[in-house]
């Protein structure tokens, strides 16, 4: 996602086509609007560090991912807790409505996203006591790298309000699907062929779940800013949860 919050907040045209009256309303909204970005940064940020720490074997990032908790828990509770203000307060209809409901969604996506971040990062010091963990398999950091665009990728869309970019992230989940269910096969076999390493790969099973519901929460926020733009609610089954989510903490 661009570092530029301020070109970010303005791709959207929050003034265009309004309901609800009053320009508290629009002060509001901006300022929801404006959090709701500098969380998917930070929480983005937690990401690439999660999944650095997995494909390089380093500790010290997951130790850092574990420590930033506390502080997103904050921020997502602040920005639900102003939601429902902005709800109470100003009762929103039709595209008003629609904008408040997209920013709880969203707030709840980057949520899951930085729970599953730290969840990775508590394996990968699980995994280091495996000597021959890192590097993980080529299959496994391909997912990883591939989730990660997912969440890259919408959002991008979801800064500059790009429903095209959008739409092609949920085209992509079916892809990440794909590579998921390849790495599920050779993990299986693998556990077959060594046994004896049947923790570490039952880790790496977990954290390929994992990966999976990081790109289907991509699919999902590339989802509302469609639902924001065109106020169109995409039956996509990547968007829905699916069986086997966030994963046991293993």
């Amino acid at each position: 996602m661009s570092d530029d919050t301020t070109a970010a907040t303005s791709a959207w045209s929050w003034d265009e086509e309004r309901v609800t009256i009053g320009r508290h309303f629009l002060r509001d909204l901006e300022g929801l609007w404006s959090e709701v970005l500098k969380l998917a940064a930070v929480v983005e940020e937690a990401l690439d560090q999660s999944l650095s720490a997995l494909c390089e074997g380093r500790v010290d990032l997951a130790d850092e991912i574990r420590r930033q908790k506390p502080a997103v828990d904050r921020w997502e509770v602040a920005i639900e807790r102003e939601c429902v203000r902005v709800l109470a307060l100003h009762q929103p209809v039709a595209s008003d409505l629609r904008r408040v409901a997209a920013v709880l969604k969203i707030n709840g996506d980057l949520e899951r996203l930085a729970e599953l971040a730290r969840h990775i990062a508590k394996r990968v010091k699980k995994l280091a006591a495996d000597p021959h963990a890192f590097p993980i398999p080529q299959p496994l950091e391909d997912l990883a790298l591939a989730a990660l665009a997912q969440v890259h990728h919408s959002l991008d869309a979801l800064a500059r309000a790009d429903v095209h970019n959008a739409q092609a992230v949920i085209k992509a989940d079916q892809t990440v699907d794909r590579c998921y269910r390849a790495v599920i096969r050779g993990l299986k076999q693998d556990i077959i062929d060594n046994p004896d390493r049947i923790d570490t790969w039952l880790r790496f099973v977990n954290t390929a779940r994992n990966l999976e519901r990081i790109a289907d929460h991509g699919a999902r926020i590339a989802e509302a800013v469609v639902y924001l733009k065109e106020g169109e609610i995409l039956p996509n089954p990547g968007g829905a949860l699916k069986p086997g989510g966030v994963s046991p903490r293993s």
